[in-house]
């Protein structure tokens, strides 16, 4: 037997690890036996609880299946104690209680990093991964005066929104809780490998499966019900009409917690999703004041500031640079789309938008097109 984990801890292992056990047969295993012990040990009466079939009735009739599982148990003991990765079960008094009450809770977490995350306020921020510059920059500075709040930012590292509010939660030294839809051993996508290592550094680092589980696509879903289910309320940046971010809206509905949608452009494919959302009666954000008013969190010092507006332009501009920046917003324009609507000479132009640049008031992006800097 391994020395890395409790009997109780290698009992849940071996329990979730026997195929055609999901977490809602876990839950329905353990109303009717107590313990994953007593599961273990059950043979046939398991027969009694419903889900059980005659293939799965042999398996915990198997004293060699049983053994084997026990045995994996022990790997994944010593595993997970060579990576530091600790393992919380749901009988465990110190499993968040906001994620106890969902449906169908997963029975074993694997944690790796600060473990204080769990102990504190969070909110999820999610959203499209192919996201608008915008998306992500709303993201990232959202993010920000979420930290400064005192809260934690709840997201599933992926690309796009997921990784802009990971960034900018800990360039505000905040903390931030990555759900990941693999096991914690596993950086996915791989171009976040230094976001991951930062927010093993400075965050945690949750998921549901064994150490070393794939990215498998079917796994992501069953993730979202964590991000919802740990946070007192999901922000959705951009997102698709179809996306896995409205799934994650919809769990978070399901599951009691408040829904808010962050506005874009009318035409943009990017913002039909949290459109939506808006017009089946998510709260709008257009600052942090919004969520932390809403979630009634008194007492905490929060970094009030419009997070979606793109401000007034200097005074000290001239009037060729103030057209300009009426027409260059938050969202990318390119230089032959500036050119015809400034009606500016092309010499001009690149003049103009470098001295912008240069006054920080705008920022060029691949195939010379330009956005606001709010």
């Amino acid at each position: 037997m391994s020395t890395c984990c409790s009997g109780d801890i290698r009992d849940w292992l071996a329990l979730v690890a026997l195929p055609g056990v999901g977490c809602s047969l876990v839950h329905r295993l353990l109303k009717e036996f107590g313990s994953p012990a007593a599961v273990l040990s059950a043979g046939r009466t398991v027969e009694q609880v419903q889900g059980i079939g005659p293939q799965l009735s042999a398996f915990f009739s198997s004293k060699r299946r049983i053994e084997q599982s026990l045995a994996w148990a022990d790997q994944e003991c010593d595993r997970a104690c060579a990576l530091d990765v600790h393992l919380l079960a749901f009988s465990d008094p110190r499993y968040p209680e906001l994620l106890r009450t969902i449906h169908d809770p997963p029975a074993l977490l694997y944690l790796r990093g600060n473990l204080d995350c769990l102990d504190k306020a969070s909110v999820a921020l999610v959203g499209a991964r192919a996201a608008t510059s915008y998306g992500k920059r709303v993201s990232f500075t959202l993010a920000g005066q979420l930290a400064g709040a005192g809260l934690v930012v709840t997201s599933g590292l992926a690309l796009g929104i997921d990784g802009s509010a990971h960034a900018g939660c800990l360039e505000a030294g905040g903390l931030t809780t990555a759900v990941l839809g693999c096991g914690v051993d596993v950086v996915y996508p791989r171009s976040h490998a230094d976001l991951y290592e930062k927010v093993l550094e400075k965050g945690l680092l949750v998921s549901e499966y064994p150490l070393a589980t794939r990215p498998d696509g079917f796994r992501f879903p069953a993730r979202n019900r964590i991000i919802s289910g740990l946070s007192r309320g999901i922000i959705v940046v951009e997102a698709a009409r179809h996306s896995g971010s409205l799934i994650t809206a919809s769990l978070a509905l399901n599951q009691g917690r408040e829904v808010f949608a962050v506005p874009g452009r009318v035409d943009s494919v990017k913002s039909e999703g949290t459109h939506y959302l808006l017009q089946q009666g998510a709260i709008l954000v257009q600052s942090v004041d919004d969520v932390v008013r809403e979630l009634a969190f008194g007492g905490l010092e929060i970094s009030p500031g419009p997070v979606l507006t793109s401000g007034r332009a200097p005074d000290n501009l001239s009037e060729k640079e103030e057209l300009l920046m009426s027409l260059i917003d938050v969202y990318p324009i390119d230089i032959d789309d500036l050119r015809v609507k400034s009606k500016l000479q092309p010499g001009t132009l690149q003049n103009l938008v470098l001295q912008l640049e240069l006054k920080g008031l705008i920022r060029q992006l691949p195939g010379q097109q330009y956005e606001r800097i709010s």
